[in-house]
């Protein structure tokens, strides 16, 4: 439990102890008329009681293991796709399957863990429905398996079958996620972000299921827009609509909670979802029109010049609404920490300057793409169209591995750990020190992750900009290199977990609690 400090004692108080006020009519009056502003949450205060609220730890370990492995696959699978990645347009192959074994299996299962975890914990209630989110585990794993080599084998019976079972595991998540949310009793800022993402997930399954009939041949899903919306849509509320939502919602969480710091106050909270809301509803809208650039090159002269200005007024008033979500946020962590307590953020604090460092570029790289898109629309030529097509490639880059993939690890190097020195702990004899987050996790490993996926994160943005095979597999080397470590470090705390549950039952001294014993400062640091 983190302790909250407490607030100084109002000057009025300290005055009344010393002797009776010259004035006392207007003081008191003065008083009333000055309300005292509500005091804003520790960021700290979110553990206090957690314990009570905590999952099994098998069920966010269970998905944060899923994020490790497909994490290490998707790397390989982009070594194996490298060859066909300069050509590659959309269609089925192992470019796709590394894509979503990215978003799907690392990004959404880091997402589904930490969420079940940490949203019971903000809005103040227990856990529901533990057994569902342990059980969809056991469909999810296999269903973006089954999906992925549908993909790289461009096998469509395969992809549909592991296409419906993940989007069974999203519908019941999105179920789980509005029941908590229905019933929160604070955070209001984050439940806003938390029913942004759940619409942005409907968006996703709906375009996800007219994608599969596409690639299947049947009509009964693929009419209602042709594939280059489709896939427009499938990105924006992927990235936007559910990542990108749950990202901002989840920092005004796991932010000041490391760095023991208030948590932001409500109206920018607010602010921050409602343009981020208005920027996905406005890149959605501009989505029928994307067929208007695709990169065949009979396509923007076909077009109509009214329908392609549109594209691009509907595309420049949607980065308008990220631009400002993007600069709130930041506004705001930046004040988190300004009035921190633990300025340092410890080992994530490096893997957050990324995520934000890349969100920034990837908005300043996606204004550019708009203008090249208006060169096009008054007939600027090929040449337009094919920087247009790499920038938007890097801006995908920046936007999945540099924002997203670089702040959920962040956390994940943070709350793994810390949750499981937090199960550990429960049901320990008393006088048995239970191990501090320190002692369960490999320090290594996490600085070898860290260096590894900012290196791979570098590789990626020159292959996209180059767009060679050979910087493609390079990218895919490195970023498996931080594959390996990543998962070294979840086997390590899950094996030490385990361990510490074993020698606790026992009765007998454990090698983790005796390691975080030997530290007489890792008690008062060690946190999430």
């Amino acid at each position: 439990m983190w302790p909250v400090p407490a607030e100084p004692a109002p000057p009025a108080a300290s005055a009344a102890a010393t002797g009776p006020s010259p004035r006392p009519a207007p003081a008191a009056a003065q008083h009333k008329a000055q309300p005292k502003a509500p005091a804003r949450r520790q960021g700290g205060s979110f553990v206090a009681g957690a314990t009570s609220r905590l999952l099994p730890a098998s069920v966010p370990l269970r998905w944060f293991g899923a994020a490790a492995f497909f994490h290490a696959c998707a790397w390989a699978a982009l070594g194996a796709a490298a060859a066909d990645l300069p050509q590659w347009r959309g269609g089925l192959g192992w470019p796709l399957a590394a894509l979503h074994l990215w978003t799907i299996g690392t990004l959404l299962a880091s997402a589904i863990g930490a969420s079940l975890q940490l949203l019971p914990v903000a809005t103040r209630q227990g856990t529901r429905a533990a057994a569902l989110a342990a059980g969809l585990w056991w469909l999810f794993v296999p269903g973006v398996a089954l999906l992925v080599l549908g993909m790289g084998l461009a096998q469509p019976a395969w992809l549909a079958v592991g296409a419906a079972a993940v989007i069974a595991v999203l519908l019941a998540w999105a179920a789980m996620m509005a029941m908590n949310l229905a019933g929160a009793r604070g955070m209001p800022g984050v439940v806003l972000h938390g029913w942004g993402a759940i619409g942005g997930l409907a968006l996703l399954v709906a375009s996800a299921a007219s994608l599969v009939a596409v690639w299947t041949g049947s009509s009964a899903l693929s009419g209602w827009l042709a594939p280059d919306a489709l896939r427009a849509m499938h990105a924006a509320a992927g990235i936007v609509g559910v990542m990108g939502l749950l990202v901002l919602g989840i920092a005004t969480i796991v932010v000041p909670m490391f760095a023991l710091s208030p948590v932001p106050a409500e109206r920018p909270q607010a602010a921050t979802g409602a343009l981020g809301l208005a920027a996905l509803v406005l890149w959605l809208a501009a989505a029928p029109l994307a067929a208007l650039f695709s990169p065949a090159p009979a396509a923007p002269a076909a077009s109509p010049a009214g329908g392609a200005w549109l594209f691009v007024a509907l595309r420049a008033a949607s980065w308008a609404a990220a631009a400002a979500a993007l600069a709130v946020h930041l506004a705001m962590m930046r004040r988190v920490r300004a009035e921190a307590l633990r300025p340092g953020l410890g080992g994530a604090a490096w893997l957050f300057a990324c995520a934000w460092g890349a969100a920034v570029l990837a908005l300043g790289l996606l204004a550019a793409k708009i203008g090249l898109e208006a060169a096009a629309a008054s007939g600027a030529g090929a040449v337009a169209g094919i920087v247009s097509e790499r920038l938007g490639r890097l801006v995908v880059v920046l936007a999945l591995v540099g924002w997203l993939g670089s702040f959920l690890f962040g956390v994940l190097h943070r709350i793994l750990p810390f949750l499981a020195a937090a199960h550990a702990s429960r049901g320990r004899t008393p006088g048995r020190r239970a191990p501090t987050p320190s002692a369960l996790t490999s320090a290594q490993a996490v600085l070898w992750h860290t260096r590894a996926h900012t290196a791979a994160l570098g590789a990626l943005a020159v292959a996209a900009v180059f767009d060679a095979a050979p910087l493609w597999a390079l990218a895919a080397v490195v970023g498996g290199a931080g594959g390996i470590a990543f998962a070294v470090f979840y086997a390590v705390a899950a094996l030490r977990l385990r361990a510490s549950l074993a020698a606790g039952a026992a009765g007998a001294p454990d090698a983790a609690g005796a390691a975080g014993a030997g530290a007489p400062d890792s008690g008062r640091r060690d946190g999430p």
